[in-house]
């Protein structure tokens, strides 16, 4: 059950999503169909949960809110979530957070490799500016998508700091959402991020937010077009089951680590 820690606080599920569409293969879980995400959302609302952007969500648990919260994010930002994604958020009453990957925009998401064209192109900047006067907020996902906490300083601070310039100049919006590309941080990506003008950054993470935890680190939960709209109601609930979470969480450094010296050697471990 959702534990509740202080009057009115409680855990924040926060959803993970990227495409709006389907696809097969091996990044099948990465998307999911709009008829499924209309029945995702309208599941949560009639379970009493009201669906916000995470910088609302925040905002609202700060404010030490009664409400029953969820988190809804989309990552990278492709064509489909204005097409397709816009729509059902009308449809349902649902705010949102999208994450745009500032660098790929207008292409393709090249990150993926053989499998990007499976997700078609990705936003314009004309389209992104329309998604934002839908009343979605626009978050940043870095420049080109790199995994931030294994980059040399000069990179790490151009990913960060100049997609954050391009957005706010070029949307005219105030972006104080950033989310870690494959969800991967450390203390010095997080410090860098705050110093940039974020005060809200998400990972992965697949278990649910609680109060008191890092503001700079919410982690999220992933939902597949295997999830029903019950289903996701249940892991909303109850979280991730299983130890994967927190063994995922414990062996960050380790990976870390792994990640370094295998770029140091010209490879690249996602």
């Amino acid at each position: 059950m959702t534990v509740t820690t202080r009057p009115g606080w409680s855990t924040l599920p926060a959803l993970m999503y990227h495409s709006v569409s389907a696809v097969g293969g091996p990044m099948r879980d990465l998307a999911v169909p709009p008829a499924l995400l209309r029945e995702q959302l309208q599941a949560l609302a009639e379970a009493g949960y009201r669906l916000v952007g995470l910088t609302e969500a925040l905002d609202r648990l700060a404010a030490r809110s009664s409400e029953k919260l969820i988190a809804v994010t989309f990552d990278d930002g492709y064509r489909d979530f204005l097409t397709e994604g816009v729509p059902v958020l009308k449809e349902t009453g649902a705010g949102a957070t999208l994450y745009a990957s500032v660098g790929h925009l207008g292409g393709t998401a090249g990150w993926l490799g053989e499998s990007a064209p499976d997700f078609g192109p990705m936003l314009t900047w004309d389209e992104l500016g329309e998604v934002a006067a839908a009343g979605v907020e626009i978050g940043n996902h870095s420049l080109i998508h790199h995994p931030l906490d294994v980059l040399p300083p000069a990179q790490l601070r151009d990913e960060i700091t100049s997609s954050h310039e391009q957005l706010e100049q070029r949307l005219q919006v105030k972006v104080r959402s950033f989310a870690y590309p494959h969800g991967y941080n450390s203390r010095r990506v997080r410090d860098l991020v705050a110093s940039t003008g974020y005060d809200n950054a998400t990972e992965v993470g697949r278990r649910l937010h609680t109060p008191g935890e890092k503001r700079l680190a919410v982690p999220r939960l992933q939902p597949t077009p295997d999830h029903s709209g019950a289903d996701l109601v249940e892991l909303v609930q109850h979280g991730e089951p299983g130890l994967a979470p927190k063994v995922k969480q414990i062996a960050q450094p380790g990976w870390r680590v792994a990640r370094k010296v295998a770029r140091t050697f010209g490879r690249n471990l996602t």
